[in-house]
């Protein structure tokens, strides 16, 4: 039998440096549960960054994989293949949108958004071509391709990879006068997450998002949503715009999309945004794949059919005011939505992060301060009690 310690040695052997994982191997994982090598379970409180919403293994999207790895899994865009129009369909009715752009991972569908406002600005807002221009927000986490980290604020992020993409500008998370006075008429789009997920679950002014809105509608620019972590019910809503009272021009979708089995992505907007691409103009050998839209589709029927917006809003309102309870000086606040809860504290979490692990709880640090708590929308209260148990140990000293 292989062991925990092989896997890991054999992994910083062969592979690049770009991740420093906790040192816990998945070997078997079931629900909120998964399994080392050695048998030893733990609670998954991270869900893969809000991937494995459904659990892992949610046995009808498992079989609907199986049933469709029978039939076709890729046929290229070359082709048409017999659930794309479904999963168009699906989402169109989802988001509000009456356009779908598929894609395979967050980031992918993150570059397709800011190409498509590039263009929109150019054929359709009039921006001379080479002169649009983005805003962004401070603190954000929108990928790791070069042209997304061209708009981060992380240093870390993009040291060594100039030179970087031009046309983006930043503003402070939350500051309505800094967009205001950086919008000009070159302006295609501001993007934003309705909270910053990597950022350490950070919450905007109550009003900021619904005033951007307006803002971006004055201006004729494009608010761009990416809802890859907090969309598909995760917040307690649908898509966490809606906790805000907004709909934006354009949703980017990702992570949960694809039910913790395979990588599906898509923006959502409308013809007379999305309908800039021509044949030629973007592209993905397996975006909108036939494997990852029966999965797509049985995702998103269970996230409606099982009412997954409530669910995640009910068990998130018990889990953080029992999170809440717990007496240190050292916890600096409890925040969050639904199922997407960060726990600051005054100090490094990381050696936290790791007696929790050994406690059986995997959550895991952003921003260095904050214990991100994320656990799959099916976890029962029962389940949140188990993990209290040992959370309240490690943590309430």
């Amino acid at each position: 039998m292989i062991t925990t310690k092989q896997v890991i040695e054999k992994a910083e052997t062969f592979g690049a440096n770009n991740y420093c994982p906790t040192k816990v191997v998945f070997s078997k994982a079931e629900g909120v549960w998964v399994t080392d090598p050695e048998d030893n379970i733990y609670m998954d409180m991270l869900s893969a960054y809000s991937a494995i919403s459904h659990g892992h293994r949610h046995p009808k999207i498992i079989k609907a994989a199986k049933d469709q790895m029978d039939k076709v899994t890729l046929t290229s865009r070359a082709f048409h293949n017999e659930l794309l129009g479904e999963f168009y369909e699906k989402l169109s009715s989802l988001t509000g949108k009456n356009m779908i752009l598929p894609m395979n991972t967050g980031s992918e569908a993150v570059e397709t958004a800011l190409k498509a406002a590039r263009r929109w600005a150019v054929d359709v807002k009039g921006v001379e071509d080479g002169k649009q221009e983005i805003i962004a927000c401070k603190g954000n986490f929108h990928g790791r391709t070069l042209s997304i980290i061209s708009m981060s604020s992380e240093p870390a992020y993009s040291r060594g990879y100039g030179p970087l993409t031009p046309g983006f500008k930043l503003i402070d998370y939350g500051n309505i006068e800094q967009l205001k006075k950086s919008i000009t008429k070159n302006t295609a789009a501001f993007i934003m997450e309705p909270i910053q997920g990597e950022g350490g679950i950070i919450i905007p002014p109550e009003n900021f998002m619904s005033e951007a809105k307006k803002i971006c509608d004055e201006n004729n620019v494009l608010l761009i949503a990416d809802e890859v972590q907090t969309g598909l019910a995760r917040t307690g809503k649908m898509f966490a715009s809606e906790l805000f009272g907004v709909e934006p021009d354009m949703y980017i979708l990702g992570k949960a999309l694809g039910g913790g089995v395979f990588p599906v992505s898509a923006v959502a907007a409308d013809k007379s945004i999305l309908g800039v691409f021509n044949p030629g103009s973007h592209g993905s050998t397996f975006g909108g794949n036939p494997l990852g839209c029966a999965i797509a589709i049985e995702a998103m029927n269970i996230i409606v059919e099982d009412n997954y917006a409530d669910m995640a809003k009910e068990k998130g309102e018990y889990f953080m005011n029992r999170l809440r309870e717990i007496n240190n000086p050292k916890i600096v606040e409890v925040r969050g939505y639904g199922l997407l809860i960060g726990m600051e504290f005054n100090h490094n979490v990381e050696k936290l992060c790791d007696e929790l692990k050994d406690v059986g709880v995997l959550a895991y640090e952003t921003h260095e301060t904050v214990i991100r708590f994320a656990p799959p929308i099916i976890i029962t209260k029962d389940e949140i009690d188990w993990a209290m148990e040992r959370i309240e140990k490690v943590l309430g000293k």
